[in-house]
């Protein structure tokens, strides 16, 4: 009777990693798990960004440090590795938020047409360039392996440890117009899955999420009109295909995360899991 329950959700005296930790998203995410006694190493290619989510982890009473690198340097990313070591130890905890869309990777139009043949700047597929394509991918794809690669390795050393990858609904379903997106969320779904398998006898667990749409600044250039500040078609399109009826709320993120990295999926490895409003479940 004098027995305390274990609480399988606690990630108290944790250490995380979280790439992309000044945006909204995984910035949302970085105060969840710091507000529950992760130590958080906020890391972004924009310093001041991860200052910012820093300095209100710091004011709510949590511990973080910042780390200003991107995720496609494998030395920057080494140095914060062993920067991070020596002051905390070896992470517990890697969530690969980095990535996001850009117009450079996407076509203005979701279906070539014969009318557009000959058109130069009509926005179709023959109209991407390389390097726009290459951009969008390489962030999301590469910028999910070379972290895996730097910050997992104190994870298998000691036998322990959760990683979070980010995919996306253009991993299960590729959405129009987002070809190069949706072709590295794909690859980072499948990713996730491989390594799962190939970490399993480790003790290191391997999940990704797969948000549906939230309303984040990258998400903007598609879904509001820059002039009028309406909701676009596709944006209509969206919330109608949404059975719950609204965009996502990073908040919307945090019990999924907890629950992953948490011992409570202690035997949950290699899933990608949906968190959105029922868009995937939804035909007609």
């Amino acid at each position: 009777m004098g027995d305390k329950s274990v609480d399988l959700f606690s990630l108290e005296g944790k250490v995380a990693v979280v790439t992309g930790g000044g945006g909204e998203l995984c910035g949302t995410i970085s105060e969840a798990l710091a507000a529950r006694g992760v130590k958080v190493a906020v890391l972004d290619i924009n310093p001041e960004a991860a200052e910012a989510r820093v300095a209100a982890i710091q004011k709510a009473g949590g511990e973080a440090r910042a780390a200003a690198c991107s995720v496609l340097d494998e030395s920057q990313l080494t140095d914060v590795y062993e920067v991070l070591t020596a002051q905390w130890g070896p992470p517990d905890i890697l969530i690969n938020g980095a990535g996001g869309n850009n117009p450079r990777g996407s076509t203005s139009v979701s279906f070539l047409e014969a009318e557009h043949l000959g058109n130069s700047g009509a926005g179709t597929f023959l109209d991407l360039e390389l390097d726009g394509f290459r951009g969008t991918f390489d962030l999301n794809f590469l910028g999910t392996f070379l972290p895996t690669k730097v910050f997992t390795r104190g994870m298998i050393e000691r036998g322990s440890g959760s990683i979070l990858n980010m995919a996306s609904m253009s991993a299960l379903t590729p959405l129009t117009k987002v070809g190069a997106y949706s072709a590295a969320k794909a690859a980072v779904a499948n990713f996730t899955k491989w390594l799962a398998v190939h970490l399993s006898h480790t003790g290191v667990r391997v999940n990704a999420l797969a948000p549906g749409f939230f309303m984040t600044e990258q998400l903007r250039f598609l879904h509001v009109d820059q002039t009028t500040g309406e909701l676009t078609p596709r944006a209509k399109q969206v919330l109608a295909r949404t059975p719950l009826g609204r965009y996502g709320d990073p908040k919307d993120l945090i019990g999924a995360v907890i629950w992953l990295l948490s011992d409570a999926a202690a035997f949950v490895t290699g899933v990608v899991l949906p968190i959105d409003g029922g868009f995937s479940a939804y035909s007609i």
